[in-house]
């Protein structure tokens, strides 16, 4: 049976964000210095979304007692997941019709945010032994 350390998925999901933000940040930065200043702001805000979504998530999964019991902890992640959708189909609607974007450099960094999101997750698996593999 794997039990969930409340603490630590808190801070794995702190972690993953400040990650995805810091993924956001270099994808930008890479598509500026590759491209131009459009390609670097469509990463930022391709990036961005992912990552407010991730936010919107954790928060909602993490915040106000979702951890008081199994059932409860379930419900949040599954309100969190619907909300992260979400805002992200949200921000890209809002994006898409508002910015005139780079749509390569916009989804690369998107699909980059989630590279960290998932690395983040395999990271905190337990090893076949029983150990935490990042720990």
């Amino acid at each position: 049976m794997l039990a969930i350390d409340l603490p630590h998925a808190r801070r794995l999901a702190l972690g993953v964000v400040l990650g995805q933000a810091g993924m956001t940040v270099t994808a930008a930065l890479c598509a500026w210095g590759i491209a131009d200043r459009r390609a670097g702001l469509s990463a930022l805000l391709g990036g961005g979304i992912a990552t407010v979504g991730s936010l919107a998530m954790a928060g909602l999964t993490f915040g106000g007692g979702a951890g008081a019991n199994a059932q409860r902890a379930l419900g949040a992640f599954y309100v969190g997941e619907a909300v992260k959708l979400a805002v992200v189909m949200v921000l890209f609607v809002v994006v898409l019709k508002r910015v005139r974007v780079a749509p390569l450099a916009m989804f690369a960094a998107f699909a980059a945010t989630f590279l960290v999101y998932w690395i983040a997750l395999l990271a905190a698996l337990p090893a076949p032994g029983g150990a935490r593999r990042g720990a």
